[in-house]
């Protein structure tokens, strides 16, 4: 990656308090150019609650002293009772969390430094405020980048999928607990305030997983803070951004679809990574194009960034299956509108074991698959990547075996997907509700299978997310099922392979009982978005190299290592899967504080009983600098009955090695159709 800068000197406001309506002060870092004050220049904020100071300052050095350079205010702001922000954290996307940035931005406005123009840009819970905020309508807000983020809070976040229970439910709320309850830093908040402030934290804390679990429908409590509920709310531009290797790809397509401010869309190889350090690569200038499209929106410049393609994707070629990929290669498209005019559907039938364009016999088929199809599905969402992060799917003969497989016969020619394959199933199901999970994949001469996408759905959850209807015994439904959006080419002597199973352990916790599902496969399809290569795809502007601003100097005091193994006890029948994950120790050598983190997973199911499942997570994070020296640390576990989830929490702090707080909490939360 190259280091740049743009024309302009950059000042640094290290901590400035923006007032809020009810006193509240938030805590915000500022890069600006040293002569704003007498050459006034748009915002742009980003507004997390990441900790601004010591949490994501490695990725912000590289990113906001770039575009100050280029004659912009950026704003990195702590949220209410994170970091070193005042008030306290309640959950996730509050009213009030939207409430404080109305405020800020209004604040950020009246600055001479700033010309009253105001962008917000974000990955994951940065790119979901942008959203949000922008759905307030701030006065000022002219234009968004939102990254690996969502529009629906339920039907697609680190929560719920399809209605499935995901296991991330218990990774994130771990996580949150942890993240959220830590020390603000003495040298900004004061060293009288900093102790008080943080034990009110602590007090405060509690695991908000007990809600995301309690809420298993799609009720009020998820559509706060879904923008989907009314897209029209977002006046301003959106540049959407994603990855095929996130948890968050299908944003774009539906934002392109639904909104109807100016919008873009760009999706490239990438997990949860912004595209400039982008992990799969090839990485590209993502700096220099976020530029482009603040130079149109908030100065006003013809940079031609709206008169490209709305959609840029990165078609993915194939590759043998693996737990991580430095590179994924493929090739750019642009689309003119979502959907587009380019993608035609090709119905393929399913029959006994086949795939075919043309009619085959009748077949009836069951699946009833074992606990632990889904162990070499990867991660819901690659987080570590970077070479150090082994997220990926592995080869899907391993799941393969537990699950309906049908083949197309080998492609005479390149066959292109652009979008989200549908299947359409013809089933009966002998329990109320049962997990339905489709795999499309890439079945190579060497007999290797690379899963290209998936799909899942709780099928008391068929008619829609919030009215219900268990399944009856006997009775024949017709499934609609999209799978996850996808930019891929399956090439000439490769089969396509559907894979259909009842279990996606453990991205997803099973069904109260196990199923058997009657698949008429002869009544039953799947249709795939063929995207043929377009004249104009050669013709596209090519990406500039990835630049960023000076990285932040540190040292490594302790290195970090990462484990991931699956393991078979053939005495109890048990398969686990644990992940263990320790940062090790760095500085951050300009301010002196030393960071450190550690994460440690543990999924774990018997024999075929989906009682037996349980999910163990365990998470610390320790800050310190000389006299201040604190830690946090949260466990959380997760078993099940056939009616009832069992949660529970141990949390505890730490100063200068001392325990000084602990707290628990036991829940027994009912089970509604999951």
């Amino acid at each position: 990656m190259k280091i740049a800068l743009g024309p302009r000197p950059v000042m640094l406001m290290e901590n400035v308090w923006i007032p809020l309506a009810d006193g509240t002060r938030l805590a915000a870092k500022i890069w600006l150019p040293k002569d704003a004050a007498s050459d006034p220049v748009p915002a742009i904020v980003d507004y997390i609650p990441y900790r601004k100071r010591d949490g994501t300052v490695l990725g912000n050095e590289m990113m906001y002293p770039y575009f100050a350079s280029y004659g912009y205010a950026c704003i990195r702001l702590d949220i209410r009772g994170t970091g070193d922000s005042e008030g306290l954290f309640e959950d996730e996307y509050v009213k009030q969390e939207q409430d404080d940035a109305v405020d800020a931005i209004e604040w950020i406005t009246r600055q001479p430094w700033c010309s009253g123009n105001v962008g917000m840009i974000g990955i994951s819970w940065g790119g979901f405020s942008a959203l949000q905020v922008a759905a307030r309508r701030p006065k000022g807000l002219k234009a968004i980048i939102t990254h690996c983020s969502t529009d629906d809070r339920y039907a697609d976040d680190v929560h719920y999928m399809g209605g499935c229970v995901l296991n991330d439910n218990v990774s994130w709320g771990t996580t949150c607990l942890a993240m959220m309850s830590q020390s603000p830093d003495p040298e900004i908040v004061g060293k009288e305030s900093w102790h008080s402030m943080w034990m009110k934290r602590l007090e405060n804390a509690r695991p908000t997983v007990i809600d995301w679990l309690a809420h298993q429908r799609r009720d009020d409590f998820w559509k706060h803070g879904s923008v989907c509920e009314d897209y029209s709310a977002i006046n301003c531009a959106v540049f959407a951004v994603g990855g095929w290797g996130d948890g968050y790809s299908n944003v774009v397509f539906r934002l392109l679809s639904n909104l109807d401010a100016p919008r873009k869309g760009l999706i490239g190889p990438w997990g949860h990574k912004y595209p400039h350090g982008g992990v799969p690569g090839p990485a590209i200038g993502f700096l220099q194009e976020c530029l482009r499209w603040w130079d149109h929106w908030l100065k006003g410049k013809d940079t031609g960034v709206m008169q490209e393609p709305m959609l840029r994707s990165w078609m993915l070629d194939t590759v043998a299956p693996a737990a991580h990929y430095d590179e994924r290669p493929g090739h750019w498209v642009g689309d003119p509108r979502w959907p587009s005019p380019h993608v035609t559907p090709r119905i393929y039938r399913m029959g006994l074991g086949r795939l075919s364009q043309l009619p085959l016999p009748e077949a009836t088929l069951e699946i009833s698959s074992p606990a632990t199809v889904g162990i070499a599905a990867g991660e819901w969402c690659p987080y570590g990547l970077g070479g150090v992060g082994p997220e990926h799917p592995l080869d899907q003969r391993w799941d393969d075996g537990g699950s309906l497989i049908f083949d197309s016969e080998l492609l005479t020619e390149a066959t292109p997907i652009l979008g989200a394959p549908v299947i359409e199933i013809e089933i009966t199901c002998d329990k109320p509700t049962a997990i339905l999970a489709a795999r499309l994949s890439d079945v190579r001469p060497s007999g290797e299978v690379t899963r290209v996408t998936y799909g899942l759905l709780n099928l008391s959850h068929r008619d829609g997310h919030e009215d219900l209807q268990p399944m009856e015994a006997g009775k024949s439904y017709r499934i609609r099922l999209a799978l996850n959006e996808v930019g891929y080419t399956f090439p000439p002597r490769h089969r396509i392979r559907l894979s259909i199973s009842t279990t996606y352990w453990p991205i997803a916790l099973p069904a109260p009982e196990r199923a058997i599902l009657t698949v008429q496969a002869d009544a039953s399809e799947v249709q795939l978005p063929i995207r043929m290569q377009q004249p104009g795809d050669l013709d596209l502007r090519a990406f500039d190299a990835p630049e960023a601003s000076a990285p932040m100097a540190t040292t490594t005091l302790k290195p970090g290592s990462i484990e991931r193994y699956i393991r078979t006890d053939l005495v109890s029948n048990q398969v686990s899967l644990t992940v263990k994950t320790d940062g090790g120790l760095v500085r951050l050598d300009p301010i002196g504080t030393v960071v450190g983190h550690e994460k440690h997973m543990i999924y774990s199911i018997a024999g075929n009983d989906p009682s037996t499942v349980r999910t163990e997570v365990y998470e610390r994070f320790d800050r310190g600098r000389g006299a201040w020296q604190t830690a946090v640390q949260a466990r959380t576990v997760l078993t099940a009955t056939k009616s009832h989830y069992h949660l529970h929490v141990d949390f505890d702090a730490f100063e200068n090695g001392e325990r000084i707080f602990c707290k628990s909490w036991s829940e027994k939360i009912p089970r509604d159709l999951v």
